[in-house]
């Protein structure tokens, strides 16, 4: 059967969030769908929506919600007609999803490493002691107590400029940013950044990685999004996401994973903190790539053991 290509006059809805950083990704997603298919850029048409995450910005996200804040208006468009594919930050993606939908095409992975930030260019391990840090993760001020409970955090919500203006207003000395989020602003040379070694901080589950998402009755979007599909994404956040769904977390519960391909095996790292970081699990687990999934909920099943009741004052 002929595939039917999206055209000017009937372009392909691509939905997203309206940050720019948001924007930059249904760009890529853009850009990589005309390559493919020798396109032109009118045959696709980018619809920004608004969801909880980005309307209510005055209070910590633990507040307003659980899983989806920065998704369900987003898939509730496109069970609705009103676009066909989503492009997804996947660190905000819940692991479950609404029923009818299908999230199976991912572009390759950005470094997924955290930033640390600070105006005067220094480092994590420089900050004086009861220095002052923004964040509204709760992964990164759990890790960031468990390693210096000396420091003081404060909620640090909004884009990559409001948070420079922050830093620069002295409301805190230093904050994170995903590197990943930096490099696709093309802004490395003008945010004063250091990367943190995962040894160090693991970043978020997924970190880093774009996802696509369509209806699953739609044959079209499916052959497209599989042109520009990226298997060894995809492999990792296999079994990334497994060890999330094990743990029954979310974006807003204090869970890092990470992912890496070493020659035909995956090597998986995991961490769970409790929300005042005074108390961290590591662990880790390694095998054949296609056994990621597996190896994910292995490793969540394994850090659940060791921590037992009482740990998960976040549940």
């Amino acid at each position: 059967m002929t595939l039917t290509l999206p055209t000017p006059a009937s372009p392909l809805k691509i939905g997203t969030r309206g940050s720019l950083l948001a924007l930059a990704q249904a760009n890529e997603t853009r850009d990589r769908l005309a390559t493919a298919f020798d396109l032109p850029f009118e045959a696709f048409q980018i619809v920004v929506i608004r969801t909880t995450g980005d309307r209510v910005i005055d209070r910590p996200l633990k507040e307003i919600g659980g899983k989806g804040l920065f998704t369900k208006e987003i898939e509730d468009a496109m069970m609705g007609g009103e676009i066909d594919i989503a492009v997804h930050s996947m660190k905000d993606m819940p692991v479950e999803q609404p029923g009818g939908l299908v999230l199976d095409c991912y572009l390759p992975r950005e470094n997924p490493r955290d930033a640390f930030i600070s105006l005067d260019g220094g480092l994590l391990a420089d900050l004086a002691e009861g220095a002052v840090v923004g964040t509204s993760s709760l992964r990164r001020k759990a890790q960031l107590l468990n390693r210096r409970p000396d420091l003081q955090v404060v909620e640090f919500r909004g884009n990559v400029q409001t948070r420079l203006k922050k830093l620069a207003d002295g409301v805190a000395q230093a904050t994170f940013l995903a590197m990943a989020g930096i490099t696709r602003l093309d802004m490395l040379g003008e945010v004063p950044h250091s990367p943190i070694d995962p040894d160090d901080m693991l970043p978020a589950v997924a970190q880093g990685a774009i996802g696509i998402e369509r209806r699953g009755d739609d044959s079209v979007a499916g052959e497209m999004l599989a042109a520009i599909h990226d298997i060894q994404t995809g492999e990792r956040l296999a079994a990334e996401r497994a060890f999330l769904a094990a743990l029954d977390g979310s974006c807003e519960t204090p869970i890092a994973g990470l992912a890496e391909r070493d020659a035909g095996n995956l090597r998986l790292r995991g961490e769970i903190l409790r929300t005042d970081g005074s108390e961290a699990l590591a662990d880790e687990i390694s095998g054949p790539i296609a056994d990621g999934a597996r190896m994910g909920r292995e490793l969540a099943h394994t850090l659940l053991a060791r921590a037992g009741d009482g740990f998960f004052d976040w549940k």
